[in-house]
């Protein structure tokens, strides 16, 4: 997994490094931080959680996934108390935030760039727990409440990454090709 981090950081630096000319410093990071942060999650939820996962039958796998909402998480709770639901909130925070810094450069449009990119990190974290329910030997659980948890994370996300918009003001020293 680590290998696999560091990997995605690399290739992410090296967009950055290439966006940083046409769309200035602060919007070329939040690009390759948001497809790092991306590639990160991926990672940490679709690759096995142990060495040697072990064998899932046919008969022992899921077929549906998990609507019991609060649950069956370890340390299930409803609001932020820790353990597993929190660690799911949390790793989607840095890309909602990044979501914005990187569209706050596109002006007005931005208004309509987040919800979508808001959308897709949704579909993401839906894509992420179908692929958990359909790979049983992966040994993950396909689970709504995870969904419901990526999906609050997106949307703090973007709270904060509003903030660091007006912070960043990342429009500020983009080139300008007239």
């Amino acid at each position: 997994m680590l290998v696999g981090v560091l990997v995605a950081g690399v290739v992410c630096v090296l967009v950055a490094l290439v966006l940083a000319g046409r769309l200035g410093p602060v919007t070329a990071v939040a690009v390759g931080g948001l497809l790092w942060s991306i590639a990160i999650i991926g990672l940490i939820t679709l690759l096995p959680a142990t060495a040697a996962p072990g064998i899932v039958s046919a008969e022992g796998r899921l077929g549906t996934c998990s609507w019991d909402i609060g649950g069956p998480a370890p340390d299930g709770f409803w609001i932020f108390s820790g353990g597993q639901r929190l660690l799911n909130t949390v790793v989607f925070v840095p890309s909602g935030a990044l979501l914005v810094v990187a569209a706050a450069r596109a002006g007005r449009a931005a208004l309509a760039l987040v919800p979508v990119g808001l959308a897709l990190l949704a579909a993401y974290s839906v894509a992420i727990e179908w692929t958990q329910l359909e790979l049983a030997r992966i040994d993950r659980a396909c689970d709504v409440t995870d969904i419901i948890d990526n999906v609050t994370g997106a949307v703090v996300g973007v709270g904060l990454g509003v903030v660091l918009a007006m912070i960043l003001r990342p429009w500020r020293g983009r080139p300008n090709h007239d």
